[in-house]
């Protein structure tokens, strides 16, 4: 059965940085596109960025281009975002999830997490 983990979330001031971790386990991370949503207070969940099996790929909005990078470890089954130069708009919860197909659609992602909050204080 494949799990997802989520960490690192919290509260932190305008214009610092946080790092997210996404552990997989139940399978090798390295099978799997993954992918980090978010959904802010009363908005639709969106895509952030996602990275290829190979971790060669990379897509991040551009709500967070040049501030936020997704990265993964497949030896240690873990993706990383780290968001730097943060907003108060970056507050949402945060999402990791794994699937097959190189896509932000929500209904390609086969297995997701149950999240981290991230809160960014003016």
């Amino acid at each position: 059965q494949v799990q997802v983990a989520e960490s690192g979330g919290g509260l932190v001031q305008a214009g610092g940085s946080l790092r997210l971790s996404c552990t997989l386990s139940g399978r090798a991370a390295s099978n799997y596109v993954m992918a980090w949503f978010r959904q802010a207070p009363g908005k639709a969940r969106e895509c952030v960025a996602r990275v290829s099996r190979s971790g060669d790929s990379t897509f991040h909005a551009d709500s967070v281009q040049g501030r936020f990078t997704i990265s993964r470890d497949n030896a240690e089954n873990t993706v990383y975002l780290q968001m730097n130069s943060l907003k108060p708009e970056d507050t949402a919860h945060y999402y990791c999830a794994a699937g097959p197909i190189w896509s932000c659609l929500q209904v390609q992602y086969d297995y997701w997490g149950q999240g981290t909050h991230v809160t960014v204080s003016p």
